[in-house]
């Protein structure tokens, strides 16, 4: 077991058990031509490749301002430095790249 503190957030992995991963929204899925409204890349700090697809198919979730939870699920990994891309259930305001969500 080992615990990783970074800001005010602990992140606990006890074996294949995982706690809770916090990840920061950095944009959506753009092509040349289109945006796709619904995945978005996550970005979690100190993970590369190699760890990040290990969170593929995980739950994810992004509170509003008023509490409510926006449901997603990690689809991949994006690029070669660890990004996620995730699939949300419905599309996400403009207000919330930039933002942090919880992965478990």
């Amino acid at each position: 077991m080992y615990l990783i503190r970074q800001k005010a957030f602990i992140l606990g992995h006890l074996g294949d058990i995982m706690v809770e991963v916090i990840g920061i929204i950095k944009n959506h899925m753009l092509g040349s031509t289109t945006q796709n409204p619904k995945q978005y890349v996550v970005e979690v700090a100190d993970y590369d490749k190699k760890k990040a697809s290990a969170l593929i198919g995980k739950n994810v979730a992004w509170t509003t301002v008023t509490k409510k939870e926006i449901a997603g699920k990690v689809a991949g990994v994006h690029g070669n430095k660890g990004a996620l891309r995730v699939v949300f259930n419905r599309g996400l305001p403009g207000t919330a790249i930039g933002t942090k969500v919880k992965i478990k």
